[in-house]
């Protein structure tokens, strides 16, 4: 029991498959009268921080399912975030609140021992780091980072980055986070649908630079008005789709904002919980280009973009974009012959095969993406996946879809259906003249399909898209989907961050199912010291697990009465807290193999997304009524709301898998 790999074994296996298959209700710790906001764990794991509406924050033993301690913040508002403060020996404990107030706390004495009111706007996130043990950050709906330093000969607070100086003042941040690894790194999230990774080391250095050439310019902030952030100080992250659909959320009245980020354990990914989308991972080592963004020929060396494959600087790509827009691999004399799959392989795909036959759209992706796990160099198990989305037709779907296609015909150039699927997914994402040139080139490899019944059907939507006077085509003429200019002075976006937005990188996986509309501190986390699986809180009332690499659901357990807002993992048990609406912090962890009951568990995990999909696609006003309780019902689980076979009429080429 002493041996030294003993600590390392149990982290290691502490979060599994067969526990997170019994993973149940263990308590409900009572003790808040409002909604509770945040929940923190401190690094030993043997306490448990909640926030909440009642402006009280309550410490409690949750193994032992005891309140050591509560008392008022001081705030006179919701509280939104709790942090402890590192190497204070769990003796410091900090809020944020919808005062606009960042307090400090001496939880020996139950005294609050600093208040901050530098923030014009909800605080609605703290962030602390190991390396920095006398050092938090804020983010605020003011636009506003705030550093704050509570050594005791500088007790105050300074602006790390100012949002306002290249979104205009509208932007609000909503959450921040730092790297566990390095903790130099600061990633920060806020309106609209990019993730901000920073360095904090070049923003002071900048910050220093700028102190020796104007000594007024820099007090009480990191910031330059003129150049607020040195070159290469920040990355940006997005789902690549996100940018174009912008215009048609903004008109559904739909909001895109980044309720929560966080840092795998070692630091290698970056989770974004997206308000108003899904739930995204980004992998800041093997960063790779968003496929949709139609950059300026400038922004490419010859080495950058290279037919899928990683370039000279770590970034990869699909498809060769040059300034005149989208171009296929060259030649079809480079196909690999496609390896034969294992036999448990071989039935996997059959068994996705035969739920794409039964329009099951979702079963069929759970088990193609079962069988890439194990077999990522498969061509046809990509083709078969992209064809489930594009049927399936979720938030994102499509964008899955044309992944799922270049990868295909990276592996096989020869893939006829990953072709013609390519050409339809971009119609779909708006890129219509893209796809008109995909298509030529798909008749071009492939001349015996060029007058076919879906060549035909393809080419006649698309000739009518071209033709369209619709907004959508005055957005694309307008500078693309990364150049969307606000008109007020006020939410004036800067060319700086344009530049920025422009070389965004692209996430890895997608996470579907849960809902985020409602409310913007929504959580999603990673679960397991390895980051095995990724769980998220959702407007139904449910909390959902994933398996990481296949982004499969794998369990949903109703954990909230309304709302799902937080979810902490434990640092080193299988032992998850949640909180939400209801005034009350449950734990949950692996129930016994002797309880055969579960009333938390959501059966059938299938019909709940399909309700999510369509309440994140509902009016404001169904909004409303499915929050005073009224349920949308008479969903099947053929297909999600709104699918319809649209390829009915295209022929073989793209309907069936292969």
């Amino acid at each position: 029991l002493q041996e030294r790999g003993a600590l390392g074994f149990e982290r290691h296996y502490h979060v599994t498959d067969p526990f997170i298959r019994r993973l149940g209700l263990e308590a409900e710790l009572q003790g808040h009268s409002g909604c509770v906001n945040c929940l923190e764990w401190n690094e030993k794991g043997d306490l448990l921080a909640s926030g909440s509406d009642d402006q009280h924050t309550i410490v409690w033993d949750p193994l032992h399912h005891k309140k050591l301690l509560s008392m008022h913040t001081g705030h006179t508002a919701n509280i939104f975030s709790v942090k402890f403060l590192p190497h204070s020996g769990d003796r410091i404990l900090i809020t944020g609140a919808a005062d606009s107030k960042v307090h400090v706390h001496d939880l020996t004495v139950k005294e609050t021992v600093h208040m901050f009111g530098d923030h014009t706007n909800r605080v609605k996130r703290i962030a602390t780091a190991p390396m920095w043990p006398n050092t938090f950050w804020s983010a605020a709906e003011d636009g506003l980072i705030r550093q704050y330093d509570l050594r005791e000969n500088s007790k105050r607070s300074e602006v790390l980055i100012d949002l306002t100086e290249y979104c205009g003042q509208l932007v609000e941040a909503k959450c921040l986070t730092v790297n566990p690894q390095d903790n130099n790194y600061l990633a920060v999230g806020a309106s609209g649908p990019f993730v901000r990774l920073y360095d904090i080391r070049m923003i002071h250095n900048h910050s220093r630079k700028s102190m020796k050439q104007s000594p007024s310019a820099g007090v009480h902030t990191f910031c330059d008005r003129q150049k607020p952030l040195p070159d290469g100080a920040a990355q940006y992250y997005v789902a690549g789709h996100l940018p174009v659909k912008l215009p048609d959320y903004n008109n559904r009245l739909r909001v895109l904002v980044a309720t929560y980020v966080t840092f795998s354990p070692d630091g290698t990914e970056l989770l974004v919980n997206m308000g108003g989308e899904q739930v995204y991972l980004f992998d800041l080592t093997y960063k790779q280009r968003p496929y949709t963004f139609l950059l300026p020929k400038k922004c490419h060396t010859s080495g950058e973009v290279q037919n899928g494959k990683t370039s000279t600087n770590g970034v990869s790509n699909g498809i060769h974009l040059h300034s005149n827009g989208f171009r296929l691999p060259e030649g079809r004399a480079h196909a690999s012959p496609q390896v034969e799959l294992p036999p448990y392989l071989e039935r996997i795909k059959q068994q996705a095969n035969e739920a794409f036959a039964c329009q099951l759209w979702t079963q069929a992706i759970q088990l193609y993406s079962k069988a890439v796990q194990k077999a990522p160099n498969n061509a046809m198990l990509y083709g078969n996946r992209a064809a489930a989305y594009m049927k399936r037709k979720w938030d994102g779907d499509h964008y899955d879809a044309l992944r799922d296609c270049l990868k295909a015909i990276s592996l096989n150039p020869c893939h006829l259906k990953a072709h013609f699927r390519l050409a339809r997914c971009l119609f779909e994402l708006k890129y219509v003249a893209e796809a008109l040139e995909c298509l030529d080139d798909f008749k071009g490899k492939f001349p015996e399909q060029a007058h076919s019944s879906a060549c035909d059907a393809l080419d006649r939507d698309i000739n009518a898209a071209l033709f369209s006077k619709s907004d959508n085509a005055e957005d694309k003429k307008g500078g693309g989907p990364i150049r969307l200019r606000a008109t007020g002075r006020k939410d004036s976006i800067s060319e700086d961050e344009m530049v920025l937005r422009e070389r965004s990188y692209d996430y890895k996986f997608r996470y579907c199912g849960h809902c985020n509309t409602t409310t913007d501190i929504k959580e999603a986390n990673f679960f397991g010291s390895n980051a095995q699986y990724i769980v998220s809180g959702s407007d139904d009332g449910s909390f959902f697990i994933w398996e990481k690499e296949t982004t499969n659901l794998v369990r949903v357990l109703q954990g909230d009465e309304s709302i799902v807002n937080c979810l902490q993992p434990h640092p080193s048990y299988c032992f998850l807290a949640t909180s939400g609406i209801d005034p009350v912090v449950r734990l949950w962890n692996p129930r016994p193999e002797s309880e055969t009951l579960n009333g938390r568990v959501v059966l059938d995990m299938e019909g709940a997304s399909q309700a999510n999909q369509r309440r994140m696609n509902a009016d404001p006003l169904e909004v409303m009524l499915l929050n005073m309780g009224y349920r949308i019902t008479g969903l099947t689980s053929g297909g999600a709301a709104g699918s319809d076979d649209e390829d009915s009429s295209e022929g073989q080429v793209q309907c069936r898998p292969s």
